[in-house]
């Protein structure tokens, strides 16, 4: 089965250089270690209505495997010998005759392994290239050498770019804003988004917004309902609100695509206007309304360090109510020899923000003992190996006004968590992640 799927990676990545090379599309390419699919969303948001055709990378595609299907236009077989052949079969299509093709795509590139974007870029060069934050301890750690190997293996998507292109950077991290002496040879357009004041999108005023809990037994009780900030570009101001979302973070892949609205030619109001149809991708901050009148913050979808820490910020922010705020972690995955110490970090910080902590996995059981070491008393916090053995003993547990986050890495499957937390279970295809059929399959 690993020499197959070697086998179509090479035909698909040998049919995916053809068909750019014959079809000739603008291309925006997103890499980093935080706020990739965001952006990459919010990006196409910005630009689907400045094209006559344009493509982004379906959900989190953006592997070896990811890239070639979005270039193609064709799903992931999964499983399925005769679906691989029928994409094969798709791109031999485009190359042999011509069919309408994107003039735009938005291509979201991840790196999980060294080397993974380097041999990428051998073959595409983006118009745009869009690096958001890189951590500095960014999620796949465990298999490089170091996190400043995958900051380099981040960077070399910049140094791809095209000739006079533009490149895109994270300001308020000073590391990502060197990438732009290492790009200078190409004579790139360099456009730096963040909250800094000295950044050329700049994002002010966030705040969060509320709707009042009707069902609560004290009027005053409030639940949240999204955030709105001031997207501020080219000395021109324009405010935005996005519902259904939390983090004072989530602004950056939205100032991205703002930046990369710039690089296209388009003023704030018109930036604005189109990032008003924003919806966020599945699992990444989502609010969603839990049982007993309860509120979940769903974060299901990956975990890392910086990310966690963004989210119990984002929880302490909110506004208490009568309700508590609960945080249910899952385990951090491919961090490597930095495991044990960033998962104690996280109970240290969790125990001056939430009132309960409960711990999925046998890797946070260090996040809990930090808890209770750091204050927490031992009855407030609770551990399980599994999402599934966690969801049923918690249940009983969630109150009127709770706020509860939700967060853990993919294989610790939290989205099963958060729908045995959900008011409306059977929305879960509607709203959760990794509601495919193969991934419902699977243990």
């Amino acid at each position: 089965m690993k020499l197959f799927k070697k086998l179509v990676i090479f035909i698909l990545t040998i049919e995916s250089r053809m068909i750019l090379k014959k079809y000739k599309p603008f291309i925006v390419a997103v890499t980093g270690s935080v706020g990739k699919t965001s952006a990459k969303d919010a990006i196409y948001c910005v630009l689907k209505d400045q094209s006559k055709f344009v493509r982004k990378s379906e959900k989190s595609l953006n592997s070896e495997i990811g890239l070639p299907l979005t270039v193609i236009g064709v799903p992931n077989a999964w499983h399925s010998l005769s679906g691989w052949l029928g994409n094969i079969r798709a791109g031999l299509k485009l190359i042999t005759s011509d069919h309408e093709y994107p003039d735009c795509l938005i291509l979201e590139i991840g790196a999980d392994h060294p080397g993974d974007i380097k041999k990428t870029v051998k073959w595409l060069h983006p118009d745009i290239a869009v690096i958001t934050k890189v951590s500095s301890l960014p999620v796949h750690v465990e298999f490089f050498k170091s996190p400043e190997e995958v900051f380099e293996e981040k960077s070399s998507l910049a140094e791809a770019v095209k000739t006079g292109g533009t490149v895109v950077l994270f300001a308020d991290d000073e590391k990502t804003m060197s990438i732009a002496e290492r790009v200078r040879s190409k004579n790139p357009s360099i456009i730096s988004y963040g909250l800094k004041p000295q950044t050329d999108v700049k994002g002010l005023d966030y705040k969060v917004s509320y709707r009042a809990n009707e069902a609560a037994e004290y009027t005053q009780d409030r639940r949240p309902t999204g955030f709105s900030f001031t997207i501020e570009c080219d000395g021109e101001k324009g405010g935005l609100t996005v519902y259904g979302v939390l983090g004072e973070v989530y602004q950056y892949p939205l100032l991205a695509a703002a930046a990369v609205g710039k690089a296209r030619g388009m003023k704030a109001a018109s930036i604005v206007k189109e990032l008003s149809g924003f919806e966020a991708p599945k699992g990444r901050m989502n609010i969603i309304r839990g049982i007993n009148d309860s509120t979940i913050i769903d974060d299901s979808y990956n975990s890392s360090s910086d990310a966690v820490v963004s989210a119990l910020q984002t929880l302490k922010g909110l506004e208490s109510g009568s309700g508590s705020k609960i945080a249910i972690l899952g385990d951090m995955l491919e961090l490597g020899k930095f495991s044990s110490e960033e998962h104690r970090k996280i109970g240290k910080l969790s125990a001056g923000i939430v009132s309960r902590l409960i711990t999925v996995g046998q890797r946070s059981r260090a996040t809990a003992d930090a808890a209770v070491g750091s204050g927490f008393t031992a009855n407030s916090v609770e551990s399980f190996d599994s999402a599934a053995e966690a969801a049923e003993h918690i249940t009983d547990l969630i109150r009127s006004g709770d706020v509860v986050l939700v967060k853990g890495s993919q294989s610790i499957r939290m989205e099963r968590l958060v729908k045995a937390l959900m008011k409306e279970p059977e929305r879960a295809s509607e709203l959760l992640v990794r509601q495919d059929k193969e991934w419902l399959e699977k243990s």
